[in-house]
């Protein structure tokens, strides 16, 4: 028979047990939820991080597009302005004949319509004035006729819904679709020397799909030199804007196949 003694030891050792066990219960479930919050703050900073990087690149680009409207105002509006301005002083020139009047007055005449030119060129860069008056659809057209004009380059743009599927978004984010197609197309001729693009709009269900293609030179994905350039980094930024997803592949001497849907 278990004695006195031997009860109250195996009680004492019980209980010993039983708060070890619930001892290490506890400290289980502290690691283990102070891991969980780690990884969340983790994940917080990875977003913070992201945001920031995508509010820089929108900010970069904006000071890059300011920089080239300054540029080109200064170097080809000003300076034309300044001949006419020249040529407007010389009519004010004693003893002209009237075969330099009409040289000076034809001079002026033409350097005005560069002028008008020059500002019409750059607005169209800023917003194409087709965009307000006709949609988004009608801009991508033109956007692929004007660089189909060029005859190097061969732009196929498809899209059996036309201006319908571009009004099931909000209308805000037709500039940011539109950025995206003109970085897209602007990065094919520049770094992939592409000879061919494609680009189709489809619908899958409740989402709207742009898949955009052309046969470039491609690059490696696993180089974040390319894949984290400011051109990515603000087309990734205008497609968070969109609440889409972004996929991207690409390889040496394989073009650039995208998808995204919005």
């Amino acid at each position: 028979m278990i004695n006195d003694r031997e009860l109250v030891l195996a009680i004492v050792y019980t209980f010993i047990a039983f708060i070890l066990l619930t001892v290490s219960i506890l400290v289980f479930f502290y690691y283990s939820r102070k891991k969980i919050i780690q990884k969340e703050i983790e994940k917080k900073d990875l977003e913070i991080k992201y945001q920031k990087e995508m509010l820089n690149a929108a900010i970069l680009t904006q000071e890059k597009e300011r920089k080239r409207i300054a540029r080109d105002l200064h170097d080809d509006i000003s300076s034309k302005i300044n001949i006419i301005s020249l040529n407007s002083h010389f009519l004010t020139a004693p003893s002209l004949s009237e075969k330099e009047i009409k040289e000076i007055t034809s001079n002026i005449i033409e350097v005005s319509a560069k002028v008008l030119e020059s500002t019409r060129r750059i607005s169209h860069d800023l917003l194409p004035p087709i965009f307000e008056e006709f949609g988004i659809h009608v801009a991508i057209e033109e956007l692929c006729c004007d660089y189909a004009k060029s005859k190097e380059l061969i732009i196929n743009y498809k899209n059996e819904y036309q201006q319908e599927i571009f009004n099931e978004i909000d209308v805000k984010n037709h500039l940011h679709l539109f950025r995206i197609i003109q970085e897209l197309v602007n990065n094919s001729i520049k770094h992939g020397h592409a000879s061919k693009i494609d680009i189709t709009l489809e619908k899958k269900k409740n989402k709207r799909v742009l898949k955009y293609t052309d046969n470039g030179r491609g690059f490696n994905l696993e180089n974040n030199t390319a894949k984290k350039g400011l051109g990515m980094k603000n087309i990734e930024s205008r497609v968070e804007f969109l609440k889409g997803n972004f996929k991207m592949n690409s390889a040496i001497d394989q073009g650039v196949q995208i998808h995204l849907n919005f």
